[in-house]
C-alpha cells in the first residue's frame, strides 16, 4: 500500500513537471502605458509608435492593420475584410463590421454545375472567389469616428515599410515558397511574391513599390483613393478580364456597418464579442454559458472530465452555428435565444447525466445532435488577429482576413495588393462543407450584396466594466474554440496570458465527428480513456496548421501584459 502511494505521488509530480514544461516557458511582455500584439513585429512596432505619439487604441489599430498588409501579406490586407470590437474609455462598447460582400452579380447556385454538384475551385481560387473588399472602408470609418490622428500620419508607416522594404525571415520564406507555383500562375502575383521568377531567400529585403503607391492614393484621397479612381479601375479591369463578378457599382455601394456587440457573462466577467455575420461571439458565449454550469477543479485542466465537458459544449454549439447563423441583414438570427443561460442549461442537461467527478456517460455521437428547436426560424493561419490597449483605457480587438493564405493568390496589377477568396465562406450548397470543413444552411446561402458567415471572434473581456482581456485568433473554424480555451485558461485556471495562449488546444466542430488536437495535447493514456467514451481523433500534423494563433493582452492592476502565441512569428510590443 505504501509503495502504491509513493508511486502515485511520483506520477503526480511527473505530470506536474510535464505540464510545467509546456506552460511555463516564457513570460508575458509587460508595459505601463500601452500594448500592441500582432502577427508581425514590424506591425506591432508601428502601432506602439502611434501610441507613443499620443494616439489612442483606434489610431494604433488602424496603423497596425495597414502595416500588416505590408509585412504579413498572407492575411494582413486591404483586399479583404474583417471585424473590429471596441471598448472606449467612457465604457461604450461597439463593433465595426467590414466583412466582404457578395457582388451584385452573385447568385445562389453560382458554384454548382448543371447537375447541381459543387465545384470547389470556383469558390476557392481565382477571381470568381473574390468578395467585395471592406478593409479600407472599415478601417477609415473607425479612424474617422473613434480615432484622434490624421490619416496621413497613420498610413505613412505602411508607406515607408512598403517603399524601403523589410527583411524576410524563415517564416516568411516558408509561406512564400509554399505558394510559389500558384504565384507563378499570375504575372501580377509573380511580379511581387517571387524574386524575378525565383525563390526569395531568408534575409532578402522585400519591397512593394506598387502597394506603397496605393497607400499614397489612400493617404491623399481617403476612401475614394481605393474605391474610386485609378486603384478601382485597376481592380475592375483585372477582375473583369479574368471572368470575375465585381463591378464599380459594388465598390461604390460598399459600406461598413457599426453593430451592437453580442454581450454575455461568465463567472462575473462580461464577454464583449462580435455579432453576426460573425458566428464567433454567439458561439463563444453559448459555449461559456454551457460550461458555467460546471465548477472546474484547479487540477482538472486537460483531464478526461475537462475534455469531455468542452467537447460536448463545442459539438452542440457548432450544430446551432450551422443551422441559425448568417448575415442578419438578410436572415433572422435568434441571437437572444442562443446566448441565453436558460437555453445553455437545456444543452447542459442533455449530456451531463452524471454529477460526480467521474465520467459515467459516453460521448454524444454528432449524428444524434441536432440544432436547438426553440424557434421557427470554415477558416488557419490565413486569418490574422491583433489586440491593442492604450493609456487612456481604450481597447481594440481586430480580426482580419483574405480567407485562405494569400486569398485568391491574385495581386491587382499595378496596385500591389492581394484579392480575397472569401466567397467560399458562403454555403455554396447547403450541407456541403467549405475549405475548412464547415457546413452551412440557408442562413448562409449566397445572395447579391450579402455578407458571408465567419468564425472570426475578436473579443474583449471586462472585469468591473473595464478591459481585462483583449483576445482573438486566426484558425478558421478553430478560431472560436481557441478563444474559448484561452479565456477558460485565464478565468478558471489562473494562467497568465502567455501560459494561456501557449497551452495545448483541441477542437471539435460537430461534423466531422472527431476531436482535432495538437501533438502535445493528449497523453496516450488520456486518448485511450477518451476513446473508451466513444471519441475519435485526428492529430494536426506538423505540415498542417496548428489550432489557433492567439494575440492577447491582459490588464491587471497597474500592468499591461501582452503575449503572442508560440505557434506563430508575432510579437507583443509595449511601452
Amino acid at each position: 500500500m505504501k509503495t502504491k502511494s509513493i508511486f502515485l505521488l511520483l506520477f503526480c509530480l511527473l505530470t506536474l513537471f510535464i505540464n510545467s514544461c509546456i506552460l511555463f516557458k516564457e513570460k508575458p511582455v509587460e508595459a505601463k502605458n500601452g500594448m500592441v500584439v500582432s502577427a508581425s513585429e514590424n506591425a506591432s512596432k508601428v502601432g506602439v509608435e502611434i501610441l507613443k505619439n499620443g494616439g489612442n487604441a483606434i489610431d494604433a489599430a488602424v496603423a497596425t492593420g495597414f502595416a500588416l498588409a505590408v509585412t504579413y501579406p498572407q492575411a494582413g490586407n486591404i483586399g479583404g475584410g474583417g471585424f473590429m470590437v471596441i471598448h472606449l474609455a467612457n465604457d461604450k462598447n461597439t463593433t465595426i463590421d467590414y466583412r466582404e460582400k457578395a457582388p451584385l452579380k452573385a447568385f445562389r447556385d453560382m458554384y454548382l454545375d448543371s447537375a447541381g454538384n459543387f465545384i470547389p475551385e470556383l469558390s476557392q481560387t481565382g477571381v470568381t472567389s473574390v468578395g467585395v473588399p471592406g478593409s479600407v472602408s472599415g478601417m477609415l470609418y473607425a479612424l474617422e469616428k473613434y480615432g484622434t490622428m490624421k490619416l496621413e500620419n497613420i498610413i505613412q508607416h505602411a508607406i515607408d515599410l512598403a517603399k524601403k522594404g523589410w527583411i524576410l525571415d524563415k517564416w516568411n520564406i516558408e509561406q512564400f515558397n509554399y505558394y510559389f507555383s500558384e504565384f507563378k500562375k499570375y504575372p501580377s502575383s509573380n511580379k511581387i511574391f517571387t524574386n524575378k521568377g525565383n525563390h526569395f531567400k531568408e534575409g532578402d529585403n522585400f519591397t512593394q513599390p506598387d502597394l506603397a503607391s496605393t497607400f499614397e492614393l489612400i493617404k491623399k484621397n481617403g476612401i475614394d483613393g481605393f474605391y474610386k479612381g485609378k486603384i478601382a479601375d485597376f481592380m475592375i479591369k483585372q477582375i473583369d478580364s479574368m471572368g470575375g463578378y465585381i463591378t464599380q457599382t459594388d465598390l461604390d455601394n460598399y459600406k461598413p456597418v457599426e453593430r451592437e456587440p453580442v454581450i454575455g457573462t461568465y463567472r462575473g466577467y462580461k464577454i464583449v464579442s462580435m455579432p453576426p455575420p460573425s458566428s464567433g461571439g454567439i458561439a463563444l458565449i453559448e459555449m461559456l454559458n454551457i460550461l458555467e454550469n460546471y465548477s472546474f477543479n484547479q487540477n482538472e485542466w486537460n483531464t478526461i472530465e475537462y475534455v469531455h465537458k468542452l467537447v460536448e459544449a463545442m459539438k452542440y454549439t457548432y450544430a446551432d452555428r450551422t443551422k441559425y447563423l448568417g448575415d442578419p441583414d438578410f436572415y433572422p438570427i435568434p441571437k437572444n435565444e442562443l446566448i441565453s443561460k436558460k437555453y445553455a442549461k437545456t444543452i447542459f442537461d442533455l449530456f451531463h447525466k452524471a454529477k460526480t467527478s467521474k465520467i459515467k456517460v459516453k460521448a454524444t455521437p454528432s449524428e444524434e445532435i441536432s440544432h436547438g428547436k426553440f424557434i421557427n426560424y470554415k477558416e488557419s493561419t490565413e486569418t490574422t488577429h491583433f489586440s491593442v490597449y492604450d493609456k487612456y483605457g481604450n481597447a481594440v480587438s481586430v480580426t482580419t482576413t483574405l480567407n485562405s493564405s494569400f486569398g485568391s493568390r491574385i495581386v491587382v496589377d499595378g496596385s500591389g495588393f492581394l484579392l480575397n477568396n472569401e466567397m467560399d465562406d458562403f454555403s455554396s450548397k447547403p450541407g456541403e462543407p467549405n475549405i475548412y470543413g464547415l457546413l452551412g444552411s440557408e442562413a448562409n446561402s449566397i445572395q447579391p450584396g450579402k455578407r458571408m458567415l465567419s468564425s472570426m471572434t475578436p473579443t474583449i473581456v471586462l472585469k468591473n466594466d473595464k478591459p481585462y482581456l483583449i483576445v482573438g485568433s486566426p484558425g478558421g473554424s478553430q478560431i472560436i474554440t481557441s478563444v474559448l480555451q484561452t479565456i477558460i485558461n485565464v478565468l478558471d485556471f489562473n494562467m497568465d496570458i502567455k501560459q494561456a495562449v501557449d497551452a495545448p488546444r483541441f477542437h471539435h466542430q460537430w461534423l466531422p465527428d472527431k476531436i482535432f488536437y495538437e501533438k502535445d495535447t493528449f497523453s496516450n493514456q488520456l486518448k485511450n480513456e477518451l476513446a473508451l467514451l466513444g471519441y475519435s481523433f485526428e492529430e494536426e500534423k506538423l505540415d498542417k496548421r496548428k489550432i489557433g494563433m492567439l494575440a492577447a493582452i491582459m490588464i491587471e492592476k497597474n500592468s499591461i501584459l501582452g503575449a503572442f502565441d508560440k505557434r506563430g512569428p508575432g510579437k507583443a510590443c509595449g511601452y
